[in-house]
């Protein structure tokens, strides 16, 4: 069965997934933000077929959310490297990670330490802010009449 596709949606979540929506394409998006770039590694570090590794990184080229680049002698040899479009997936990724390490921890292994590069100290927490920077709730934000979906 052939998945839905929801490139003609108004929903920019359902656009967004329709590039990024499974599992393995947000993984190896996440590697790829650790510093995976060749092939061979994101197959052994994600234990991924090499049938779907393909499809996915192919996928993810064409949404322009990876750049693949030659860097061997004649073209022999490329990595993935994340555009601009893959880098802004970067606070999308902390969250669910986040939300994972709340809801659905690792029983036997404390979540990840992720910290500041420059400062050492641990990250916040990805938060939704209004336009002063103080922290939104789902209950605080609403969609205006005039953009809610007819029928």
């Amino acid at each position: 069965m052939a998945r839905k596709r929801f490139d003609d949606s108004s929903c920019s979540v359902a656009r967004a997934l329709n590039e990024v929506g499974d599992w393995w394409s947000l993984l190896v998006v996440l590697h790829a933000m650790y510093g995976t770039r060749r092939f061979v590694d994101f197959q052994q570090e994600l234990g991924i077929a090499r049938n779907i590794l393909c499809d996915r990184l192919a996928r993810l080229v064409d949404n322009e959310v990876l750049k693949k680049v030659e860097v061997g002698e004649h073209g022999s040899r490329f990595e993935y490297r994340l555009t601009e479009k893959g880098r802004d997936l970067f606070p999308i990724v902390i969250a669910l990670r986040q939300w994972g390490d709340k809801w659905n921890p690792a029983p036997d292994q404390a979540p990840l330490d992720l910290r500041d590069r420059d400062t050492g100290r641990t990250i916040r927490q990805v938060e939704v802010q209004d336009a002063d920077g103080h922290p939104l709730t789902v209950r605080d934000v609403f969609v205006p009449e005039s953009r809610k979906k007819v029928g």
